[in-house]
């Protein structure tokens, strides 16, 4: 899928929002943007924070794993 936005005198651009919206991004949430060497510019949420993903692959019945069990 392709969206396309406009950029303005001060170099600012809207991000259309079905991305914004498949992606959570919201007022406030940092990115970086990253020049590949093709010239593709890669865009990265920094606010994003492995925390957020806590229980989100919690399977009913799977036994919890602690940090340090994580890390053997």
């Amino acid at each position: 899928m392709s969206n396309e936005a406009s950029i303005t005198s001060k170099g600012q651009t809207t991000i259309p929002k079905n991305i914004r919206d498949s992606f959570s991004i919201n007022a406030g949430d940092r990115m970086t943007f990253t020049l590949m060497p093709d010239h593709t510019v890669v865009m990265r949420l920094k606010t994003k924070s492995v925390l957020n993903l806590a229980g989100s692959r919690h399977k009913m019945g799977r036994k919890s794993l602690s940090v340090k069990q994580l890390s053997r």
